[in-house]
């Protein structure tokens, strides 16, 4: 929908994702979140619309903290904060509690790819980054995008981002029988028209 309206935009992967170097190990949401803050800052103009998928909608909440002025609408598509303590180290057995501990790292299986690193800093160093502890002071359009089935980051997790946001205009939409990725034709035609409709745009 942005490529075919003639709409610019940036996506970036952080560090250790996808195409960007770095070791995915060294990572932390501190780190990750400068990185999406150099990106906005240094290679953007004027309001943005930030849009992010699971930890990234963790990211773009913060982003959004750091830099109100320069952010002017949210979406979040299973947006996930805090869920390093929430929904890694609260869940995990004790076993792997102390692995992660004692050894530094624990690899995770993942229903995506090979299993990855779950670190010792990840984890500590997430601390630093919690948002659902205390009010969210953000007045902006907000738009959760949450699939029903999804099996990673639960629903719930966007109703209480919504509970915690202190502007009123917030929404989330929950999706029957969508996954983690929301990333089918309809979910897909879903995000199109919420970010039409916070472009301004006809979103039909």
């Amino acid at each position: 929908m942005v490529r075919g309206a003639g709409q610019a935009y940036l996506r970036l992967d952080y560090s250790g994702h996808g195409a960007s170097g770095g070791r995915f190990e060294e990572g932390t949401i501190g780190r990750w979140a400068s990185d999406a803050e150099a990106a906005l800052l240094a290679l953007t103009q004027g309001p943005q619309i930030l849009v992010g998928s699971s930890m990234g909608g963790w990211i773009a909440l913060l982003l959004a903290l750091r830099h109100p002025g320069r952010v002017r609408a949210l979406v979040g598509i299973a947006p996930a904060p805090d869920f390093t303590e929430d929904l890694m180290w609260a869940e995990m057995p004790e076993p792997v509690r102390q692995a992660i501990l004692t050894e530094g790292q624990w690899l995770r299986p993942s229903a995506y790819g090979d299993a990855y690193p779950i670190t010792r800093a990840l984890i500590e160093e997430g601390r630093n980054h919690l948002l659902l502890r205390t009010p969210i002071v953000l007045d902006m359009p907000i738009r959760l995008l949450h699939g029903q089935a999804d099996a990673d980051v639960p629903w719930q997790h966007s109703l209480r981002i919504a509970e915690q946001v202190t502007g009123q205009d917030v929404q989330v939409t929950l999706v029957k029988g969508g996954d983690h990725r929301l990333s089918g034709p309809a979910e897909l035609s879903l995000l199109g028209r919420t970010l039409a409709s916070l472009l301004g745009e006809n979103p039909a």
